[in-house]
């Protein structure tokens, strides 16, 4: 995996990342650090991208578990340390995850499965931040199915 990160200029503290895969991101940080407030700071975007890894796992795994799921909402709420390195050190993760007959069990299952096995961003930022999980469960009874056909 490779990225760049590309400073966009001297009066202010933007910079533009590119990915390897051809995708780039603007991130700019705070005025009372030279920034001009553009874009997500940086450690926003690995809480953004810890949190995209482990709901991508979720929809995975809950839809190889031929489960009826019709959205995955991810709110994400950390705390950093007040002194630098200003790593996290509590994370909360509380997904609301929405469908048809949803089995709690297969939702804890699958929220497990990520934060032990599969998602490497959350398992990484165990190693300084103390990790929890909530969700909710909404029966989504109103909007049809991937799977309904028309005729």
């Amino acid at each position: 995996m490779e990225a760049t990160v590309r400073w966009t200029g001297l009066s202010g503290m933007s910079f533009l990342a590119e990915t390897g895969s051809g995708h780039a991101v603007l991130m700019d940080g705070a005025p009372e650090g030279g920034g001009h407030n553009l874009a997500p700071r940086p450690m926003e975007m690995v809480l953004l991208g810890t949190g995209g890894c482990t709901a991508y796992d979720v929809v995975l795994i809950l839809r190889k578990s031929k489960q009826d799921i019709r959205g995955c909402d991810l709110k994400l709420s950390a705390e950093r340390a007040e002194t630098e390195p200003k790593v996290f050190t509590k994370i909360n993760f509380h997904f609301t995850v929405r469908g048809r007959q949803l089995k709690a069990n297969l939702v804890e299952r699958a929220i497990k499965l990520s934060h032990e096995k599969y998602c490497s961003a959350s398992i990484m930022l165990e190693k300084t931040a103390q990790i929890t999980h909530s969700y909710e469960i909404i029966e989504d009874a109103e909007i049809p199915s991937e799977h309904d056909t028309q005729g």
